[in-house]
């Protein structure tokens, strides 16, 4: 990720300023009991001193009361694991900072939305709290308040649930939540580079055989906002179609939201244009209609992308008052058919040669050509419809709990389908055994769809 970043600021295309934590560090972190290498504190310091000077137009300071810069602090491994590593977003925010937040921004809805997500974040990252608690007290607010969306919750409602949130983090491991943007940073650094090593990164590195030492870096970024109102927005997009392979510009956003409520599938994301149409998503503003001059910027610099790296892109980006910002980019994960359709186009359009082509395929997706699917021709008695997330046909008994799926097939040879709200990293272990996967909520590039594209799985979404 990192690299990538690097590469997309020498490509001249706006990426937020930021610096990265080598994997060099994460090898000498657990060769060292988890602790750094002396000159790290110095070098990290003068890297937050080059972001602030980098920013110096705006006037923003790391732990600024009166002009906070917030950072985002995120994993990146040398090989693609999305989702697997851990990232915290808006980090600075406190108590004071907020406030500065507030005059700076004029607006308070906003900074208590940015603040809740942050303390969310960093007690289920840093401090090892189950996120279900902050959850079920996020659906309770939402209940009292009558309505249904997280947008709807007013700047108040926003800050007593910061407070709720602070008070079930006491309740549980019975600690405060850390005020200082220093203590708050090398605690979210610490969690990046300790998430290499947790069950859900250590099932994805077995499935797709990645070395353990290659470790991740950290990537320390000025964060944008795409949840400062209906100008904004963040959304995830692919350079080609990730199910099919056919070349046309794929993706979904969210206005006035942050990155994670894409991936995590928590709203119906909108489709980027007319080729990004589904079932659930047809009747829903499209970028293309809604912010039609960040699109037009987005599509330059897709088509920059893809020629660049020679690969279908899978990248992320968020619109902060209308502006794009890039966040990412990486060579993105696809169905067996997509595989061989990408690589044989690009052949044809002069951007690889035969050779390079055949090396693209893997020869598990060319296994994943020989699995089942539903003749079309067949009469169907169809019980309900959702999104094609990854293709082909399977059957097995419904499970709802990765850990039941894995022990059904272990230990009683069942075939599975599991079924879910919405997939996370952490279940992982269960979408490897299961035959498919199933879920209530998220589009086609929410993170069980990228998953199960990656490793061939049939997914409903």
């Amino acid at each position: 990720k990192g690299a990538n970043l690097a590469d997309m600021v020498k490509l001249g295309l706006p990426v937020p300023p930021g610096f990265t934590i080598s994997t060099e560090v994460c090898t000498y972190f657990y060769a060292n009991k988890r602790s750094y290498p002396a000159e790290l504190k110095e070098q990290a310091t003068l890297a937050i001193a080059a972001l602030e000077k980098d920013l110096s137009a705006t006037g923003m300071k790391f732990g600024d009361r009166k002009n906070p810069l917030l950072v985002s602090v995120r994993s990146g491994a040398p090989v693609s694991m999305p989702g697997m590593m851990d990232t915290v977003l808006n980090l600075g925010l406190n108590d004071q900072t907020v406030e500065g937040l507030i005059e700076q921004s004029k607006d308070a809805r906003f900074a208590y939305d940015s603040y809740r997500r942050f303390v969310m974040m960093y007690c289920d990252v840093v401090l090892n709290v189950n996120t279900s608690y902050f959850e079920t007290a996020l659906e309770h607010k939402k209940a009292d308040a009558g309505v249904e969306l997280d947008t709807e919750l007013t700047a108040e409602q926003l800050k007593s649930l910061v407070k709720e949130f602070k008070m079930i983090l006491m309740e549980q491991v019975g600690l405060k939540f850390p005020e200082d943007p220093l203590e708050q940073l090398w605690g979210a650094i610490g969690a990046v580079f300790g998430s290499w090593v947790n069950p859900r990164a250590n099932t994805y590195r077995k499935i797709n055989a990645i070395p353990e030492s290659i470790g991740t870096a950290v990537t320390v970024q000025a964060m944008v906002y795409g949840n400062m109102g209906d100008d904004c927005a963040t959304g995830v997009a692919f350079t080609r179609d990730p199910s099919t392979g056919a070349k046309k510009f794929f993706g979904e956003f969210l206005i006035n939201a942050q990155g994670e409520d894409v991936v995590a599938g928590i709203r119906t994301p909108q489709p980027i244009n007319s080729d990004s149409f589904n079932e659930s998503n047809k009747h829903l503003p499209t970028l293309d209609k809604a912010l039609a001059p960040a699109y037009a910027d987005l599509v330059k610099l897709y088509q920059k992308l893809e020629t660049h790296y020679r690969d279908m892109q899978d990248i992320e980006f968020t619109i902060q008052k209308g502006k794009l910002f890039m966040l990412q980019t990486r060579n993105g994960k696809r169905t067996a058919a997509a595989a061989v359709k990408i690589a044989t186009d690009m052949v044809q359009e002069g951007l690889i040669d035969k050779k390079e082509a055949v090396l693209r395929v893997t020869p598990e997706q060319l296994d994943q050509f020989l699995h089942p699917r539903l003749d079309p021709k067949a009469v169907k008695d169809v019980l309900c419809r959702g999104l094609p997330a990854s293709p082909g046909a399977v059957s097995g008994k419904i499970v709802f709990d990765p850990d039941k799926a894995e022990k059904w097939v272990k230990e009683k040879g069942e075939k599975v389908i599991l079924v879910r709200v919405e997939t996370s990293p952490e279940d992982i272990h269960g979408m490897h055994v299961a035959e498919g996967i199933l879920t209530a909520r998220g589009g086609m590039t929410s993170h069980a769809a990228v998953v199960a594209r990656g490793m061939g799985k049939t997914c409903v979404a």
